[in-house]
């Protein structure tokens, strides 16, 4: 591991991407003929299939180097060509924040019985086969929660990363309790290269080049030197086990270096040379799991106990891992509160947290694309020789674990509906991948239900107008939105009786566009446009119905 100064930063990421092409390395399943042991094998090693879930909001490149924030952030505002991103995903940094730091004293509040049958109920026939629970603060003057066998233990795959990123920064703010700066400094310039303990990892990471504005995708391979928190994002979004395992040897180098971290790669290999596996287990199993009763967490409900890689197993041996809901929802409450170390590292966590690329999973389900979706999964499937199974993707026959967490915030930025969710799941020869999905639906519309949007005075606005205010990316959309409700106000203020202004066109708002259109003998096509808008309001201001326009 080396350290720059941050004025070497600025090329960064170029350096990371030099003599790399932008071949994007594909892992496909193994076809029927390959032999079923071959796929258990195949299965038990693998945490989670090639996804990528970025996560982090878009402009957080200049404070954190991330450099595939900057490739989607200019392909947001149209300067690189490339798929742009569903509006909840373009929070800025600014918007992404906790959101319960004047209720840090809360806990979990008792189960509902009534919410904890509905969960029971939408879970359906194999509902033994799960494990979940529900934290429901979408009104924080009577917060819901209901679990589901909520202590049932389970191998929680990549949802132990978050686990991964609370030991790091607890290391961080260990070395520098009073020194944000310090703790930044090291995220941003301290230099990663992938050794023997990212072997091996099938997950495909970004390579950012500034210069040719191009990104590549591929493996970690050895060599491949990045920054921390670089590896942070890779561990997080993509969810690979080689960052992940890269992090966790420098958590223990951390441990054993203090403030000498980052050391010169001779000094660091010296160390890990000469020093014997038990000792190492002993540093790393601390510097993991201390963290979690440090943040006030059961350990004996949640632990991450090994590497993310073989190779990492090898050189640092660990112990098991687990989870239960009732844990995870804990996580997340604190995560909220700030209690996650402090309020500077539960911020940084939930910013990891946050989707900005492709969603997966529970966090893919079509219901939150408007919402802000702050998550983690994991998958851990095998399969056994059965007559007339075949053993396909999150489809195991003797294991299926899928686990998702997730915070959702509906809309993004207005929060209407605000709770946190953690589901352990094994139904066996299940596609359990759908199957979080189709969850995250259910759950979502249940709530929406529960909590449903409160009246709008008259001639008010409804909250979903402002919907986008500050998005990255989002003006062009936010100016068809301000087209309509100006629409709908000019239809109002000329005496058209079309409900409330709510950015919706609907056969109401159509119907008068299209009669104030005949009654001007103009065609009508019943469409908002910028020139019937102002012909609306010069008609109204000429029968004085509105006010004149300010002059100049």
């Amino acid at each position: 591991m080396n350290h720059f100064p941050r004025s070497f930063f600025a090329r960064l990421t170029q350096f990371e991407t030099l003599a790399r092409t932008a071949t994007l390395t594909l892992i496909t399943a193994p076809t029927r003929t390959a032999t079923l042991t071959l796929i258990a094998a195949l299965a038990l090693i693998t945490v989670g299939w090639p996804t990528l879930a970025g996560a982090y909001p878009l402009d957080g490149y200049e404070k954190t180097g991330i450099g595939r924030l900057e490739a989607q952030r200019l392909v947001q505002i149209g300067e690189m060509p490339g798929k742009k991103r569903p509006s909840g995903e373009l929070l800025p940094l600014s918007m992404v924040d906790l959101r319960l730091l004047e209720h840090r004293e809360m806990e979990l509040p008792a189960s509902d019985p009534r919410l904890t049958a509905r969960l029971g109920k939408l879970l359906g026939p194999d509902a033994d086969r799960y494990g979940m629970a529900l934290l429901d603060l979408s009104d924080l003057e009577h917060p819901r929660y209901a679990e589901w066998n909520g202590h049932q233990r389970q191998n929680p795959g990549s949802v132990g990363k978050l686990m991964v990123a609370l030991a790091i920064f607890q290391a961080l703010a260990d070395l520098y309790p009073d020194d944000i700066a310090a703790r930044e400094n090291i995220l941003r310039t301290s230099m990663i290269t992938a050794d023997i303990f990212s072997v091996s990892d099938h997950h495909s990471v970004p390579f950012w080049n500034p210069e040719t504005r191009t990104v590549s995708k591929r493996p970690i391979k050895q060599g491949d030197t990045a920054t921390l928190w670089t590896y942070l994002d890779w561990m997080m979004s993509p969810s690979s086990n080689a960052a992940a395992a890269m992090i966790e040897k420098n958590l223990v180098s951390i441990s054993h270096f203090g403030k000498r971290y980052p050391v010169s790669p001779e000094e660091e290999q010296k160390f890990y040379d000469e020093t014997s596996k038990k000792r190492l287990s002993e540093l790393f199993l601390k510097a993991i799991q201390d963290p979690i009763t440090r943040s006030g967490l059961n350990l004996e409900e949640l632990r991450q106990g090994s590497f993310f890689t073989h190779q990492g197993k090898k050189q640092i041996p660990g112990t098991n891992s687990y989870a239960t809901p009732r844990a995870l929802a804990d996580f997340m409450l604190k995560l909220e509160q700030g209690r996650l170390v402090d309020e500077w590292s539960s911020r940084e966590i939930k910013r990891l947290m946050y989707i900005t690329e492709r969603r997966i999973r529970y966090g893919s389900s079509g219901v939150l694309r408007p919402s802000a979706v702050y998550f983690k999964s994991g998958s851990l499937y095998s399969c056994a020789p059965e007559e007339g199974f075949v053993c396909k993707k999150y489809h195991g026959n003797k294991r299926n674990y899928m686990n998702s967490v997730a915070i959702i915030e509906t809309s993004a930025g207005q929060n209407r509906l605000f709770y946190a969710v953690a589901v352990l799941s094994n139904v066996l020869k299940k596609n359990s991948a759908q199957d979080h999905r189709d969850l995250a639906r259910a759950v979502h519309s249940m709530l929406l239900g529960d909590h449903p949007p409160k009246p709008i005075p008259p001639g008010g606005r409804a909250p979903e107008t402002t919907y986008g205010i500050g998005f990255i990316g989002y003006e062009e959309e936010r100016r068809e939105m301000e087209l309509k409700l100006e629409t709908q106000e000019a239809l109002l203020a000329l005496g058209y009786e079309i409900g409330e202004i709510d950015g919706i066109i609907g056969s109401s708002t159509r119907g008068a566009i299209r009669s104030f259109q005949n009654a001007q003998g103009d065609s009508a096509d019943s469409k908002p446009s910028a020139t019937l808008l102002e012909k609306m309001r010069k008609v109204a201001q000429g029968r004085g119905l509105s006010r004149p326009d300010p002059v100049p």
